[in-house]
């Protein structure tokens, strides 16, 4: 469990735009099992957030977003998008490196130097293959995109982005072969939820969890 000392207000409230963004509500278990932080942690941390009009909780126990608290969490998120983009573009790390480094730059970024950073950058996914914000799962299969756990047995895909909240997973896909446009051939579904794969590099079997952090294209 990481100290709420090291979590700022900025990291719970962008990880309740994140989960709002996937379509998900969050709940004060979410945020600790997400921020890795103890329960009363996340009891003060709300307390104060709400205190400050940035959370509202519910009688449902549910933690949305005022106004404010969702300004706040797009302009983290921004940075945050924008960092992995320059230790990506200009730095050259790895997809799987840059996630962790993010978290902590992004609280240094000035208005200044986000204006430079969106010019020198332009548009663009990051190296996950993500915009700034997660899609609802809904408008990915709109687009005809499948996460890894629906994916057809028999079929061929490209890897289209990864969810990467957690650096651990991502290092766990990165050591099984797994990544951004990366092809890869449904092998089975299985009854346990795991998932047999084919990768150019050999076979694979991911657990429901990676399978889940995975969007696949058809090929």
């Amino acid at each position: 469990m990481k100290d709420s000392i090291h979590v700022s207000k900025e990291n719970y409230l962008k990880a309740i735009l994140e989960a709002e963004a996937e379509g998900r509500q969050v709940i004060p278990a979410t945020l600790s099992h997400w921020l890795e932080v103890s329960a009363p942690a996340v009891t003060m941390a709300l307390k104060r957030l709400k205190r400050d009009g940035y959370v509202e909780v519910g009688e449902d126990g549910i933690v949305r977003l005022t106004e404010k608290g969702r300004e706040t969490a797009y302009h983290t998120a921004l940075r945050h998008h924008l960092v992995e983009r320059m230790l990506s573009e200009i730095f050259g790390m790895e997809w799987y490196e840059i996630h962790e480094e993010a978290e902590r730059l992004e609280h240094a970024i000035s208005p200044a130097f986000e204006a430079k950073l969106k010019d020198q950058l332009g548009e663009g996914a990051c190296p996950h293959g993500n915009a700034v914000l997660p899609e609802n799962p809904a408008e990915r299969k709109k687009r005809g995109e499948v996460p890894l756990s629906e994916a057809a047995a028999g079929k061929r895909y490209v890897v289209a982005s990864l969810h990467e909240r957690d650096h651990q997973l991502l290092l766990f896909l990165h050591r099984n072969g797994v990544g951004p446009g990366k092809s890869l051939r449904v092998l089975s579904q299985n009854y346990d939820q795991t998932v047999s794969i084919e990768l150019p590099t050999g076979s694979s079997i991911l657990g429901r969890p990676a399978a889940e952090a995975v969007w696949l294209r058809v090929l």
